[in-house]
């Protein structure tokens, strides 16, 4: 058997003295999209940020490449793009200094690169102007551009669909199919019902797995 890219065994998860979920067991392919969904409170976010090494399990681990995650940051930061259920920008920032930051943390990405990017989210015009006067959804697609932008097999995203437009929408769908028909892989939470969906497409309902 494969050694899978990340994968989580007996994993379980307390927040404020409540246990969330426990012996859950993921293996997660280069290809796979995993949607993780569930009722508000049953950890979905919380499993996120485990997966991205943000919070440590209150049992179980999280391998990564067939080794603790806890021994592979750097070959993490290498590998993942998490964006929050937040935007992640400064409004002080323009889209383009925003982008610049960001890049700079794993891949740096030079002006064209980063104008392309705008583009590809509709933000054409707007790579100068401070986030903080762009509409909430601008301001997601400005986080979202990261996704055009020379970025890591594994993304992690938490709701990347709020405040989108149905063209938007419909946008970032066929984006995250095309990544992970080119090899890479997706895990995402959303309330949205997808439309379009990868062969490698995959469901986890916490809610059918509470403690």
């Amino acid at each position: 058997m494969s050694i899978p890219f990340l994968e989580a065994v007996a994993l379980a998860c307390e927040r404020d003295w409540r246990l969330l979920f426990e012996q859950l067991e993921l293996r997660l392919e280069s290809g796979q999209m995993l949607q993780i969904s569930g009722p508000n409170g049953s950890g979905k976010t919380s499993l996120l940020r485990l997966l991205c090494g943000l919070m440590q399990p209150t049992a179980g681990q999280i391998l990564l490449k067939g080794q603790p995650l806890e021994s592979q940051r750097s070959e993490l930061a290498r590998n993942l793009l998490w964006i929050g259920h937040a935007a992640g920008i400064k409004g002080l920032l323009t889209p383009e200094e925003n982008l610049s930051w960001l890049c700079a943390l794993h891949q740096p990405a030079d002006r064209e690169a980063i104008w392309q990017a705008l583009a590809q989210v509709g933000l054409r015009g707007f790579e100068d102007v401070p986030c903080h006067t762009l509409s909430a959804g601008q301001q997601r697609r400005v986080g979202l551009a990261r996704l055009y932008l020379a970025p890591p097999p594994l993304w992690i995203l938490d709701e990347p669909f709020t405040a989108l437009d149905k063209h938007g929408v419909a946008q970032l769908e066929r984006h995250l199919a095309r990544h992970c028909e080119e090899g890479g892989l997706v895990v995402l939470t959303t309330h949205h019902t997808l439309t379009e969906k990868p062969a490698g497409y995959r469901e986890l309902d916490l809610g059918q797995r509470a403690a």
